[in-house]
C-alpha cells in the first residue's frame, strides 16, 4: 500500500482535475502520466526553422497523443525547435498542466475550438468516434492558429514516428498547392462516397480533371497561407452542408476532405503513413504492416493500441506502440 502522503496527493489532484473537466471528458477516467525524458538539440540546429506541428487533444485519446508527443521528441534532430499547437474543446486547464507536467520543457500551445462552429454541419457516419466534432478541427486550423504561421505538420493521436519528423516537415509544396500527404491510387476511391454521388453529374464532375486518388488525413504538411488565401475551408463547409441535405458520402471527416483536396495534392512517400494499423471502422481486428520501409506506424481504424493492451488483447504491432506509452499506473511509486 502507498504511503499516505502520496494517497492523498493523488486524491486532491484528481479531485482538482475533475472540477477542471467539461462536456464528454467527464466520461472517461483522468490518465495520469510520468514525466518524458529531457530531449536536447545539437550544435548543428541552430540554422534549423521553427518546424511547427499541429494535434488535437483530448482526454479520451490523452494518452495517445502523449506517445505521439513524446515519439516526435525522441526522434527529432533538433526537439527544441519544435513547436506544437494542440486543439481542444474541453478539459483545457487539465490538458495544459497535464501536457507541462509530462513535458516540462515542451514549447506549446493549446487552441480552444468551439464545437457548434462545426457540430450544426456534421452527419451521422458508420461509427460514432468519427462524429466527434473535435475530429474536424483539422479544418479549421489555417484559421485557429497565428498568421506567423505558415506551414505546419499535422498528426492524428493514434500514432508514433521512428524517424525524424524533419524530414516530413521539409515536404516541397508547389505552386498552388496547400497540402502534402501520401496518396493510395490503388484504394477503391469511389467507395469513399455514395450510389447518389456517382449517379449525379452535377457532383461527380468535382473529380473532373484530376487524378483524385485516396490519402489518409492523419498525416498531413499544410501550407496555411496558401489554405487562407483560397479559402478552403469554406469549401469543405459546403460539401458538409450539402450531405446535410442529401446522403453523398459515410466516413466522417475524410470525404470533404477528398473532394476538395484528392488529385490536387503533393505526394508523400507511403512510409510517413503505414496507417490502418487499427484495423477497419467495424471490428478493429489486427493487420501487418504494409510491405517498405517505415517511418510512422498510425492505428488509423476502430482499434487503438492502448485500450487493446489494456484488455490484455493486443495485437502484434501494438508492442511497436508500448515503448512511447508514458502512462502512470495509479498509486505507481516509481517517481517517488
Amino acid at each position: 500500500m502507498p504511503p499516505l502522503h502520496l494517497l492523498l496527493l493523488f486524491l486532491s489532484t484528481s479531485a482538482l482535475s475533475c472540477a477542471a473537466r467539461t462536456g464528454d471528458d467527464r466520461h472517461h477516467p483522468l490518465p495520469q502520466f510520468r514525466e518524458a525524458p529531457q530531449f536536447y538539440n545539437s550544435i548543428s540546429c541552430l540554422s534549423i526553422p521553427t518546424i511547427h506541428v499541429a494535434m488535437t487533444l483530448d482526454v479520451a485519446y490523452l494518452r495517445g497523443s502523449a506517445a505521439a508527443i513524446f515519439s516526435v521528441l525522441q526522434h527529432s534532430s533538433c526537439p527544441e525547435s519544435i513547436q506544437f499547437h494542440f486543439i481542444a474543446s474541453s478539459s483545457i486547464s487539465f490538458l495544459n498542466s497535464t501536457i507541462r507536467s509530462t513535458f516540462p520543457s515542451l514549447s506549446f500551445q493549446i487552441y480552444p475550438f468551439d464545437e457548434s462552429r462545426v457540430s450544426g454541419l456534421i452527419s451521422t457516419s458508420i461509427r460514432k468516434a468519427l462524429d466527434r466534432p473535435l475530429n474536424y478541427a483539422r479544418s479549421y486550423l489555417p484559421l485557429l492558429l497565428p498568421d506567423s504561421v505558415h506551414k505546419v505538420v499535422y498528426l492524428d493521436s493514434d500514432l508514433v514516428l521512428v524517424d525524424d519528423i524533419a524530414r516530413l516537415a521539409s515536404t516541397p509544396l508547389p505552386d498552388k498547392v496547400a497540402l502534402a500527404a501520401p496518396e493510395y491510387c490503388n484504394a477503391n476511391f469511389t467507395s469513399y462516397f455514395t450510389p447518389t454521388f456517382w449517379s449525379n453529374p452535377a457532383l461527380s464532375m468535382a473529380f473532373e480533371g484530376r487524378k483524385a486518388c485516396y490519402f489518409n488525413t492523419g498525416v498531413m504538411v499544410m501550407d496555411l497561407d496558401k489554405w487562407r488565401v483560397s479559402g478552403f475551408t469554406a469549401q469543405i463547409e459546403e460539401w458538409m452542408e450539402l450531405q446535410k441535405r442529401m446522403r453523398i458520402y459515410e466516413l466522417g471527416s475524410l470525404p470533404p476532405f477528398l473532394l476538395v483536396f484528392a488529385g490536387r495534392i503533393a505526394a508523400v512517400d507511403h512510409r510517413w503513413n503505414q496507417h490502418g494499423l487499427g484495423g477497419d471502422n467495424y471490428r478493429g481486428l489486427c493487420r501487418n504492416l504494409h510491405p517498405g520501409p517505415v517511418s510512422l506506424l498510425h492505428w488509423s481504424g476502430k482499434g487503438k493500441p492502448w485500450v487493446r493492451i489494456d484488455a490484455k488483447r493486443p495485437c502484434p504491432l501494438d508492442a511497436l506502440w508500448q515503448p512511447y506509452d508514458l502512462i502512470r499506473r495509479p498509486f505507481s511509486l516509481e517517481d517517488a
